[in-house]
């Protein structure tokens, strides 16, 4: 066979080869319905879930994770309960009291370490201590929202009555909370890091009230029903798996954390600002956020780990708050059942992916 026939006959075999290869579909995503705990996407929350998405680490395990923004982690608990969502990002507390009503479900990935939440109020406001809010308006992002029962614990251990000393109100979110509080609408917010990050963006500087009694306190985890988590493990391992390697690339590099964020979600890329401000404001909401991930802020040794200790602390002081009717254990609430599988990915990988990544 002359030389050019065979040339031609490889070139040819070659080319089926790759188009065969180019036509194969992408393998199967499994689509996971997650339920986002605020009303609004924000880079904190979001964040995560686009990295893993823009780096295709969900791909690469089977799953599309779907984003379902919600009033609150009460909401959150909810459509978890009622198996409207898979797996959700709520705080424990509601998770707590809905378990005293027969549902079985369990935070088996704590994502945030250190506690999110607790009282902030105007840089110039008068008020100093807890005890100064007898009397005055606190709000809240929504009635559903986690800060609702932080907000009557803190102020019931101040001997205080939280149905009649102090007036709990919606404020909402971001820019619609620096309003209210620009015309003294509400005097005080029970929300959490980021949302107070948003406020601050408006240019409206707030300030924290001493809540270092609860600083030690988890907040947030990714949560399941009992029955998903026995039935859909590799799912829940591979959602929490990919968010605990968002979280560790955001970390290092939140600035391209930042542009994943707004390529996976446009919608949340803010308008009325020019790309260098909009970005300075979302790194400063993922950086409120991000100190909360790190495992040093409840002593945790792997990412997700839930350490029962600070979990029953704060359990046993939501009931002395009368926030919980009844003694709660943690290890009903918890599980770390999945956290040695969700730790299994190459850290070092991830490192340099963050370091190397260029705009």
């Amino acid at each position: 066979m002359p030389t050019f026939q065979l040339k031609s006959l490889i070139a040819a075999a070659v080319g089926i080869v790759i188009a065969t290869v180019l036509a194969a579909p992408a393998a199967a995503q499994t689509p996971i319905r997650v339920g986002f705990c605020a009303k609004t996407i924000s880079a904190a929350g979001g964040v995560p879930f686009a990295v893993a998405t823009k780096m295709g680490w969900y791909a690469k395990d089977g799953v599309k994770v779907d984003l379902v923004p919600m009033a609150g982690s009460g909401d959150c608990v909810k459509a978890v309960a009622t198996k409207d969502v898979l797996f959700a990002v709520p705080s424990i507390e509601p998770l707590a009291v809905i378990s005293t009503q027969g549902v079985k479900a369990k935070n088996f990935y704590t994502a945030y370490q250190g506690y999110i939440y607790g009282f902030a109020v105007p840089a110039d406001s008068p008020i100093q201590t807890i005890a100064d809010l007898r009397g005055k308006k606190i709000g809240l992002t929504a009635m559903s929202s986690a800060g609702l029962i932080v907000a009557r614990a803190l102020v019931a251990a101040q001997g205080m009555n939280p149905d009649t000393d102090v007036s709990i109100v919606v404020a909402g979110e971001g820019a619609q909370t620096a309003a209210l509080m620009r015309s003294k609408q509400v005097d005080a917010l029970s929300q959490f890091d980021t949302q107070y990050a948003m406020v601050e963006n408006t240019g409206f500087k707030l300030r924290l009230l001493d809540t270092s009694e609860i600083s030690k306190f988890p907040s947030n985890g990714i949560i399941a029903l009992d029955e998903t988590l026995a039935a859909r493990r590799k799912d829940a391992v591979a959602v929490a798996k990919g968010y605990a390697m968002g979280s560790m690339f955001a970390i290092a590099n939140p600035e391209a954390a930042v542009r994943m964020f707004w390529e996976v979600f446009p919608q949340a890329k803010s308008l009325g600002k020019d790309e260098a401000t909009a970005l300075k404001d979302d790194i400063a909401v993922l950086s409120a956020r991000s100190r909360n991930w790190k495992l040093e802020a409840g002593g945790a040794s792997k990412w997700g780990e839930s350490v029962p200790a600070n979990y029953q602390a704060y359990l046993d002081w939501l009931v002395k708050a009368g926030v919980l009717k009844e003694n709660a254990k943690a290890t009903d609430l918890i599980s770390n059942d999945l956290v040695d599988e969700i730790n299994q990915f190459d850290v070092a990988a991830v490192q340099a992916a963050a370091k190397n990544w260029k705009p």
